[in-house]
């Protein structure tokens, strides 16, 4: 009997402030980032629009379907007995959406959209047994699987089409499944904040692990002074976007959610800033992956459209992720950020007319000089900021 009351205290009771990101959701987590490899390795393949558009679109599933277990991990703990063998099952399912990530339009959509059902019905299955005491949280789950079924059904629908129609059933699964919060609202979910942002700062450092990695699948086991070159810029564009976010962005986003007041603020602001902006976050660094993948092997040549828009575009992306998470949290623009962002965008024409290498190395330059001139701009409030964040962050005992 004690034993039974344990296992549903751990089930339902939300974590404590202060509680860390443990090894079983970081062990998620890589899955997770095989997944986003073959996103790349599609686009890499299909170095075309079309290609690009369904890379996209995978993302897309595979984000909101991982966004989904950040939530849930802020009200079971996940290495309770029963939920670890739940959780060890979805991954399960997660490694067979991974492997039909480069086939998910073609010949494997409908085992793509069976696996994506079973990993999505494992989080549903969890959040109702730790809601079981908390109509509110019940309720809420309860809608949540329904946009889930309707978008899984939707993706399962779209296997039996192809080309431009297939494209556009899963954009609508994708707008429903996500459209769903807004429908059921926000009340219901329980949240414990610094956990909540740790996580997803810690999916972005896997994703740019992930575009460290493109450096070396770019090379082919290859190396000359291009090659060389291009490495060292890309490890460096990767430090520029690490900078950019975890530098104050991070720190102070995370100290503003915990502050918010709990329940439908609290939420809303997660769900906008955390789940929703931050695809944008992991969308750039995908397509900037790509970029590098391409200007690694190819160094002295030109980009063409498609490796162009993914670097450029991609970091250009990035950047307005960070705007709009920025205004999310505190109502102002970040017009550095900004400016650079269309900057970017309107370099690509160029970018497809010179060398790789010089794309990159633009591309660079221009990011670190944007960080130079905000760090001069931070003077002494960014180590105050720092320090203020730090302490909120991890308080003393």
């Amino acid at each position: 009997m004690e034993a039974s009351t344990e296992q549903h205290h751990r089930l339902g009771a939300m974590r404590r402030e202060g509680e860390r990101v443990t090894p079983l959701e970081l062990f998620f987590d890589l899955v997770f980032v095989l997944a986003i490899t073959q996103c790349t390795g599609l686009m890499s393949h299909e170095q075309t629009w079309s290609g690009l558009a369904q890379g996209l679109l995978i993302l897309g599933v595979l984000w909101w379907a991982w966004v989904g277990y950040a939530w849930l991990t802020s009200v079971i703990d996940p290495e309770a007995g029963a939920v670890r063998g739940v959780i060890f099952a979805a991954m399960a399912a997660l490694l067979v959406v991974s492997l039909c990530v480069q086939e998910a339009f073609g010949n494997l959509a409908l085992t793509f959209a069976l696996a994506i059902g079973v990993f999505r019905t494992a989080h549903i299955a969890l959040f109702m047994l730790a809601g079981t005491d908390d109509e509110d949280l019940r309720r809420s789950v309860i809608g949540l699987g329904v946009s889930t079924a309707i978008a899984v059904g939707i993706l399962i629908l779209a296997s039996l089409f192809d080309g431009l129609a297939q494209g556009a059933l899963w954009a609508l699964a994708i707008f429903l499944d996500m459209a769903g919060p807004y429908f059921f609202g926000t009340e219901g979910w329980k949240l414990v904040p610094g956990h909540f942002a740790e996580r997803h700062g810690l999916i972005l450092i896997i994703a740019l692990g992930e575009s460290i990695v493109a450096i070396g699948v770019g090379a082919s086991g290859a190396l000359d002074l291009g090659i060389g070159a291009a490495a060292v810029l890309g490890v460096f564009l990767a430090a520029a976007l690490w900078w950019t976010y975890f530098d104050v962005v991070a720190l102070v986003s995370a100290r503003r959610l915990g502050e918010a007041e709990p329940g439908r603020e609290q939420n809303a602001l997660a769900r906008d800033s955390y789940s929703y902006i931050h695809l944008l976050l992991v969308a750039g660094i995908v397509l900037i992956a790509l970029g590098m993948k391409v200007t690694i092997g190819h160094h002295s040549e030109h980009l063409h459209d498609v490796p162009a828009a993914a670097l450029l575009g991609g970091l250009a992306l990035y950047l307005l992720g960070l705007v709009a998470f920025r205004y999310r949290h505190i109502k102002t623009l970040n017009r550095q950020r900004l400016g650079l962002a269309i900057v970017l965008v309107l370099l690509n024409p160029v970018a497809t007319a010179v060398p790789a290498l010089v794309s990159l190395a633009a591309a660079v330059l221009l990011i670190w000089a944007m960080i130079a001139y905000e760090h001069r701009g931070y003077g002494p409030g960014r180590d105050r900021l720092r320090r203020e964040a730090n302490a909120a962050q991890h308080p003393a005992p």
